[in-house]
């Protein structure tokens, strides 16, 4: 048993990851909306109104209109995607004035996992969930959760995943309303396990399934035989 506590003690002091090494909060902010594939998007010519289109954002990312092919279009602000287009133009236009709007947009997919009652994915119309929606609509942290560490997982514009801490506690307890951050497509949410749950899962891994503790009393109803006798 003192050397099961030894355990818990030890373990309980080591923690989770290094937030210090973690970005800030403030990194994680509301970004201008990117396309993505399944956009519809209105593509308008001020001064050639016969070369107007809709379009939709392909499932490599690209668009392909009726001057140009093969345009990278998801990961691209409409405003950026403007200026590919009237870039490509160019070589057929004077004057390429032309703006791109989002007509309609595709489903917002967000991923919740760790210790929430109901992991997995969630899809949104419209704009995208803040980070206490979507960990409600994953059913809420566990009590085995950890507040404190939630973090999330998001591509950058280099495609590669970085991890990016969040004040959900602070945002639960609405200490703070701007901790309720709107979450990006394909972000992943990710509830870790606290400390006391880290603990008693390895406890219960390596201990007790070899040494059986039994934490409750037992108590005898039967009188014995010397006092039936008296």
């Amino acid at each position: 048993m003192r050397f099961a506590l030894l355990i818990v003690a030890v373990l309980s002091a080591c923690g989770g990851p290094d937030a210090a090494s973690l970005p800030p909060p403030e990194a994680v902010a509301d970004a201008p909306y990117r396309v993505q594939v399944g956009d519809q998007l209105a593509i308008r010519l001020f001064l050639t109104p016969e070369l107007n289109e809709d379009v939709t954002v392909r499932p490599d990312g690209r668009v392909t209109t009726q001057l140009a092919e093969a345009v990278q279009a998801a990961g691209q602000t409409p405003e950026q995607l403007a200026a590919a287009l009237r870039a490509a133009y160019a070589s057929e236009l004077k004057d390429p004035r032309l703006t791109v709007a989002v007509s309609t947009y595709a489903p917002v997919r967000v991923y919740v996992a760790g210790e929430v009652a109901s992991p997995g994915e969630l899809l949104t119309q419209g704009p995208p969930p803040t980070l206490l929606q979507a960990v409600a609509r994953a059913g809420g942290a566990r009590i085995t959760g950890d507040a404190h560490r939630v973090f999330i997982v998001r591509r950058t514009a280099r495609g590669a995943p970085a991890i990016w801490r969040t004040r959900y506690a602070d945002a639960l307890a609405g200490r703070d309303a701007g901790a309720d951050i709107t979450l990006q497509n394909y972000d992943i949410v990710v509830v870790p396990k606290s400390g006391v749950a880290e603990v008693y899962a390895w406890v219960n891994q390596h201990i007790q399934q070899f040494v059986p503790v039994s934490w409750g009393f037992s108590y005898s109803l039967t009188p014995s035989i010397s006092t039936l006798k008296r």
